[in-house]
């Protein structure tokens, strides 16, 4: 069972309808063009422009170094490329956990010159009020619960979340407040898998879920991990799709050997 093929953009609309009639939704992380247009003709629900661009395209450790202009330059190529898929985009560290009239304007920004279709920001009550604001506006916002990659100073590391039941209380008040403050959608990381179920069937909206189990409303992976680009990134959560890494070294080596060798190119490759 799909979304309609007639569809011809999916919106935060058909999203909703989908964890009405149980449909699952497929996304995937995206950051260029090229990508991007392959995802959108594979029939992905939603491409996420993620602030995981800093670990998978810029090689930072961490996604907190991503800027703004950078994450709209990539926003930007996806959106071109995209014209079926729902385009979101990381809003990144320091441009929303402060002043909710800064975050505004950041939002304003990457909606109008990246032509995006919504933003996803990180955290519970502590941006509940920023949240609002941007919903306010017009902005369709995802949240992000559990394991928030920007906050990974304050956590020391990217082990599973809300175990404990004083977080997983917590996390299950903000999930709630997230919706209340308009949020369509929440993203739930690295939490136990009855605690995302448990959530999932308590909100309207739906969850799109990253290692939390199969009772979210859907699934989303970094599109590097899952291709098998991202070389010995293998987390129990992860189900990788292809061995990219190996298959671009083989035919980069079987390149090299056919220049060497003047076998490449052959006189049906030249003018």
């Amino acid at each position: 069972m799909s979304v309609n093929k007639e569809i011809k953009r999916i919106t935060t609309h058909t999203i909703r309808e989908m964890k009405t009639r149980g449909e699952k939704i497929a996304m995937l992380t995206g950051y260029d063009f090229s990508m991007a247009r392959a995802l959108d003709d594979a029939g992905i629900d939603i491409i996420l422009v993620g602030d995981s661009a800093a670990n998978v395209m810029a090689g930072y450790e961490t996604t907190v170094p991503i800027t703004l202009e950078e994450m709209m330059m990539h926003a930007s190529s996806v959106v071109r490329a995209a014209k079926r898929a729902l385009v979101l985009v990381d809003l990144p560290f320091g441009t929303y956990q402060g002043d909710s009239s800064d975050a505004l304007k950041a939002a304003v920004r990457v909606m109008k010159e990246t032509g995006a279709h919504g933003l996803k920001v990180e955290g519970g009550i502590e941006i509940q009020e920023t949240v609002q604001r941007i919903v306010n506006a017009g902005i369709p916002v995802m949240g992000h619960l559990g394991l928030t990659p920007q906050s990974i100073y304050k956590f020391g590391t990217y082990t599973v979340r809300a175990k404990e039941e004083a977080e997983a209380e917590k996390l299950k008040s903000d999930a709630k407040l997230l919706e209340e403050a308009g949020c369509f959608s929440i993203v739930l990381e690295k939490i136990p898998a009855k605690l995302a179920t448990e959530v999932t069937n308590n909100l309207a909206i739906p969850t799109i879920g990253i290692g939390a189990g199969a009772g979210c409303d859907g699934q989303v992976l970094v599109i590097h991990d899952m291709l098998g680009l991202n070389k010995g990134f293998k987390p129990k959560f992860l189900r990788q799709y292809l061995n990219l890494y190996e298959e671009i070294g083989g035919a980069v080596s079987r390149y090299i050997k056919d220049v060497k060798s003047s076998d490449f190119p052959n006189e049906n490759e030249q003018y």
